[in-house]
C-alpha cells in the first residue's frame, strides 16, 4: 500500500497516509513533476496509461508522482523518471506550487508540487503500466493544443505550465 507524505503549506511533514485515502479526502501532500526538454527545446510529454487510478489517458508532463517517507523530492523525481520513462537525466529544481482540483473517480488532487526541469536527447523507454505513449512538442504548439482541447491534458500540467515557461525564460 503506497503512502504519501502529508504536509502543510510550508512543506513541513505532518504524517503519512495511504495514497488513495489522501486523494479521497483531498488532503495536502507532497508531490513532484518533471519536465524534460530535448535540444530542440521541445517538451517530452507522456500519455498516462488508461489504467491509472485518475487522469488515465490524458497527456501530461514527462513524469510525476509522490516522494516516499525520508526520500527527497529530487531523489524521487530521478527514481520515477527511470521507472516511468526509462530515462536518466540531471534535474534542476525550478519552483514549487500548491494546487487543489477535483479529479475523475471522485478524487481530489491537493498537492505541494516540486517542479524539476532537465535536458536530454535520450529517448524514453515507456513503462506501459505508467504511460502508453509519448511525444515531443514545442511549448507554442502545446499551448495551442491545450487551448483547443483542454480536456486532453492533466490539470497539474495546465496549472504549472506558465510557471515552467517563466522559469525557462529567466534561467535558460
Amino acid at each position: 500500500m503506497e503512502k504519501v507524505v502529508l504536509v502543510d503549506e510550508k512543506d513541513n511533514e505532518l504524517g503519512l497516509m495511504e495514497k488513495m485515502e489522501a486523494h479521497q479526502k483531498g488532503l495536502l501532500h507532497r508531490a513532484f513533476s518533471v519536465f524534460i526538454f530535448n535540444s530542440r527545446a521541445e517538451l517530452l510529454l507522456q500519455k498516462r496509461a488508461t489504467s491509472k487510478y485518475h487522469s488515465g489517458g490524458l497527456w501530461t508532463n514527462t513524469c510525476c508522482s509522490h516522494p516516499r517517507k525520508d526520500e527527497t523530492a529530487l531523489d524521487a523525481a530521478k527514481r520515477r523518471l527511470q521507472e516511468e520513462m526509462g530515462m536518466n537525466c540531471d534535474l534542476e529544481k525550478a519552483f514549487h506550487f500548491i494546487y487543489k482540483s477535483a479529479l475523475d473517480n471522485e478524487l481530489t488532487e491537493h498537492e505541494l508540487d516540486h517542479v524539476f526541469i532537465g535536458f536530454t536527447d535520450e529517448k524514453p523507454i515507456l513503462n506501459p503500466e505508467e504511460a502508453e505513449d509519448f511525444k515531443y512538442i514545442s511549448l507554442e504548439a502545446l499551448n495551442k493544443e491545450i487551448k483547443s482541447s483542454p480536456d486532453n491534458y492533466t490539470i497539474w500540467l495546465k496549472t504549472c505550465l506558465p510557471q515552467v515557461e517563466q522559469f525557462l525564460q529567466n534561467n535558460v
